[in-house]
């Protein structure tokens, strides 16, 4: 992961960490793997008895070190194969991987596995770079019709089977997911960011936060808002007023994610200070797409409605921005960009991971279209008075012209000496990236050595 910060260096300085390094290729290439390579040669001059004899040793084998295999590649330190795996059956005609942002779905027939002749081993091998970290699905067509051959057609085929997608079974690390039928799975190579706080033997050992749901007024956004609020262990006898997170969809990193547990234990570490946090719900998909993005009524709801609500039930730093942060992923990147651009009396520092900057008034809800020029958000944060706030982006390398609208956004801040840091992460537009990401973020903003 690449990390450039601006602002608080001499001009010389920042300008020199603001120049991106030299790093390998992160881009996918299919190949096949040594261990499918082994397994293929072998069932091919095998009888039939050795032929299930060597599959069954492969499936055990897989089994045990879980999925998908992982082998390093000689002479290229810095990459490794990614093998993903599938054991069909009779009935299976096809299987499809959806791996976030490593498939063209454009093109998903690109994404089909392979089989090995005689065998029920469906395989699909990428080369990737050691540092990724993604979630993935995959999805077995059993149905009775061969698979069309027209390209055309098969497409909406497996745009069809895709809705179907699950779960690797042999894969023990899930991630969940919000409106989607089924959970993921996610893989994450030797070099990927470390998640620090999370070591097994450590679960259940420190002391617990609770997590409480309240029905919260909210008259910005007509009516009321469940939110979830996160209350850390030792809050009741806390004699300072705590720091405040605020962070879109509550109902993803508390109702799905788990994001308590990553808070305990990064308190509980002293990486970062005791602290609130106050998530409203995102109800939705249509609610969600209405309210996030750069919205001013959704703003005023955090901003007037939110944090004076909290700050009557718990002791919080509300009337500090310096420790108050407000976070958000994808449009809610972007409302958090715009909370720090409206209220800097409120919200000292943002963290926006994959911030929807492709966003602009004039869109309806839901439409998405290409950016022409420089993003809206980005024009209007170089117009105006630099805002005493603290920035934090967040991008995926995989994630397409978020990227770019991300540098962009760095660089207008950068130029107009905004405290500003940005992290290039291996990986796609990924909740899986962005609770290691968000934890980093907090530890930068409001750990002991935070600016």
């Amino acid at each position: 992961m690449r990390v450039q910060v601006a602002g608080t260096e001499s001009e010389a300085e920042t300008e020199s960490m603001a120049r991106p390094a030299a790093l390998p290729d992160h881009r996918p290439v299919r190949v096949t793997g040594p261990r499918i390579a082994r397994l293929a040669a072998g069932v091919a001059e095998a009888d039939a008895a050795r032929r299930a004899a060597l599959v069954e040793e492969f499936w055990q084998e897989a089994a045990r070190s879980g999925t998908p295999l992982v082998e390093e590649i000689d002479g290229e330190p810095d990459h490794r194969v990614v093998t993903f795996l599938w054991r069909g059956h009779r009935a299976t005609r096809q299987v499809l991987l959806m791996a976030n942002r490593l498939v063209d779905r454009e093109h998903l027939a690109g994404s089909l596995l392979e089989r090995i002749p005689g065998t029920d081993v469906w395989h699909l091998g990428l080369r990737l770079r050691a540092d990724h970290r993604g979630s993935y699905r995959i999805a077995a067509d059993v149905s009775a019709k061969e698979p069309p051959v027209a390209p055309d057609v098969l497409q909406e085929r497996l745009r069809s089977l895709a809705a179907h997608a699950a779960g690797d079974p042999l894969n023990p690390r899930t991630q969940p997911t919000r409106w989607g039928p089924s959970d993921g799975s996610v893989f994450a190579l030797p070099q990927a960011p470390v998640e620090a706080w999370a070591r097994a033997e450590r679960a259940g050992t420190v002391p617990a936060g609770r997590v409480e749901r309240h029905r919260a007024p909210a008259a910005a956004l007509g009516g009321f808002r469940d939110v979830w609020v996160y209350v850390p262990p030792g809050a009741a006898s806390a004699v300072a007023p705590l720091p405040t997170l605020v962070l879109c969809d509550g109902d993803m990193w508390f109702g799905r994610e788990g994001l308590q547990r990553t808070l305990d234990l990064l308190i509980a570490d002293g990486r970062i200070p005791p602290l609130v946090v106050l998530a409203p719900d995102a109800v939705d998909r249509h609610t969600r797409n209405r309210e996030l993005g750069a919205r001013d009524a959704f703003v005023t709801y955090l901003a007037d409605e939110l944090l004076p609500w909290a700050a009557g039930r718990w002791l919080l730093a509300a009337e500090d921005p310096d420790r108050t942060v407000v976070a958000g992923q994808s449009l809610g990147g972007m409302a958090a960009l715009h909370a720090g651009y409206l209220r800097p009396d409120r919200f000292g520092h943002v963290v926006a991971q994959s911030p929807s900057l492709w966003w602009r008034p004039e869109l309806p809800p839901g439409v998405r279209a290409p950016v022409l020029g420089v993003p809206w958000l980005v024009g209007r944060y170089a117009a105006a008075a630099p805002r005493p706030i603290t920035v934090h982006l967040d991008v995926g390398l995989h994630e397409g012209a978020m990227v770019d609208h991300c540098r962009s956004l760095y660089d207008t801040l950068h130029s107009a000496r905004y405290r500003v840091t940005r992290s290039e992460y291996n990986g796609g537009h990924d909740q899986a990236c962005w609770h290691v990401a968000l934890a980093d973020a907090l530890i930068r903003l409001l750990g002991p050595a935070s600016p």
